[in-house]
C-alpha cells in the first residue's frame, strides 16, 4: 500500500506534452516540483536547458502535474495538497499566476485537456472520486465548472485520446482496470472497463488514437490494447518490462517508439511498435537518472526530458530517430522531486 500511494502522490502520467512547429524556434520546458514551476528555454539543436528569468515560479503547495492549453497561452497546475488548480498565463517561457485558483474540493490527481482547449478534466478524491468537468474561456483560460462524473474509484493514471473523444481512467488493483468514458461536447459517459496488470499507473494512445498503452507498476507490465471506434478496449499484448516498478509512458512524436521510466531499477527501457505489439531495443535499457518518473519529448522529437521521483533532478537524453537509442544525458537541478514535465515551442 505504501508503494501505491508514493506513486500516486508522486507521479503524473504524464503528463508529456509536444508540438510540430519547426526546427529552429526556442522551446519551453515547465517541470511541477513541490511548490513552485521550473521554466527553462530548451536550445532545440543542443537540447541544453537554461533557466527562463523569474523561474522557478511559485504555485500552490504539492504540484503534482501540469498541462498546457493548445494554444500555448495557458498553464493549469494541480496542487494536490492545497485542493486547487493554478491557471498561468505564458509569454516567451514566462508564467504569470492568474487569480483566484479554482477548488476541485479533493486531491487533484491528474488532469487532461481537450485538443480544442474547450475543457479541462480533472481526476480528483473528492467524494465517489470524480472526473470534475471545467469549461475554458479561450481569451482568458478562466476555468468554470461545467460538469462531473462520479467514478467510485481512486484514480491512478489517466489520458485523453488525441481527437478528444475519449477518456481514459486507471484504477489500482490485482488485476488493475481502465474505464472508458465516451467525451461529447465536455460531458461524460462511461462505457466499458477492461482489466489490465497490477496496479496500471501510466497511461498514453499513439497519435491515431488506435492503441492504448498501460503502465502496470506492481507486475512489471505493459499491456497494449486496441481501441475500438466505439472506444472499447481489446488486448494485443502483455509485455513484461525488463525493469522494476514502470510509471510513466511516452510514444516519441514520430511515433515509432516507446519509452517507459522505471523508478524500482532506476532506468529507462525502449520499445520498437508494429500494430501495437511491442519489441524491445537492443541497447535497452537506459540509466543515467535514479527513479525516473515524469517524461516528455522536445517538439522535433531530438531529445527526451525525464524527471527524477528521488533525487529530484531532470535528465535530458539524445534520440537516436535511426534506431531509439538513448545517449548522453545531461542533467540539471531541480531542488525537490519532479513530478510533471511539459515541453513545447
Amino acid at each position: 500500500m505504501f508503494k501505491r500511494a508514493a506513486l500516486l502522490v508522486l507521479l503524473s502520467v504524464s503528463i508529456a506534452g509536444w508540438s510540430s512547429c519547426g526546427s529552429t524556434s526556442s522551446h519551453y520546458v515547465y517541470a511541477t516540483s513541490a511548490s513552485q514551476v521550473l521554466a527553462f528555454r530548451e536550445d532545440p539543436h543542443s537540447g541544453v536547458l537554461t533557466p527562463v528569468p523569474g523561474s522557478p515560479f511559485a504555485t500552490g503547495n504539492g504540484a503534482r502535474s501540469a498541462v498546457l492549453a493548445p494554444s500555448k497561452k495557458f498553464l493549469y497546475v494541480a496542487n494536490a495538497a492545497d485542493n486547487d488548480i493554478s491557471l498561468f498565463t505564458v509569454s516567451q517561457g514566462t508564467l504569470t499566476e492568474v487569480s483566484p485558483r479554482i477548488s476541485t474540493n479533493g486531491t487533484p490527481l491528474f488532469m487532461a485537456i481537450d485538443p480544442a482547449g474547450a475543457f479541462l478534466y480533472v481526476a480528483t478524491t473528492a467524494p465517489s472520486n470524480p472526473i470534475l468537468v471545467f469549461s475554458i474561456a479561450s481569451s482568458t483560460g478562466v476555468l468554470t465548472a461545467f460538469g462531473s462524473s462520479p467514478t467510485g474509484v481512486t484514480a491512478t493514471g489517466m489520458t485523453l485520446t488525441p481527437s478528444g473523444n475519449f477518456l481514459f481512467v486507471a484504477s489500482a488493483g490485482s488485476p488493475g482496470s481502465v474505464s472508458v468514458f465516451v467525451v461529447k461536447a465536455g460531458v461524460l459517459s462511461v462505457v466499458a472497463q477492461t482489466t489490465v496488470g497490477t496496479n496500471p499507473v501510466g497511461l498514453t494512445t499513439d497519435s491515431g488514437g488506435s492503441f492504448l498503452y498501460v503502465a502496470n507498476s506492481l507486475d512489471n507490465s505493459i499491456s497494449s490494447l486496441s481501441i475500438a471506434a466505439s472506444g472499447a478496449l481489446t488486448q494485443v499484448s502483455s509485455f513484461a518490462d525488463l525493469s522494476t516498478v514502470p510509471v510513466a509512458l511516452l510514444l516519441d512524436p514520430s511515433g515509432k517508439y516507446l519509452y517507459v521510466t522505471n523508478t524500482g531499477s532506476g532506468n529507462i527501457t525502449g520499445y520498437t511498435i508494429s500494430s501495437g505489439a511491442l519489441t524491445v531495443l537492443s541497447t535497452s535499457p537506459f540509466g543515467g537518472i535514479s527513479s525516473p518518473s515524469s517524461i516528455a519529448a522536445d517538439p522535433n522529437g531530438k531529445y527526451l526530458l525525464v524527471g527524477s521521483q528521488s533525487a529530484g533532478g531532470i535528465a535530458v537524453y539524445r534520440l537516436d530517430p535511426s534506431n531509439g537509442t538513448l545517449s548522453s544525458p545531461a542533467t540539471y537541478s531541480s531542488g525537490s522531486s519532479v513530478t510533471s514535465i511539459v515541453v513545447t515551442d
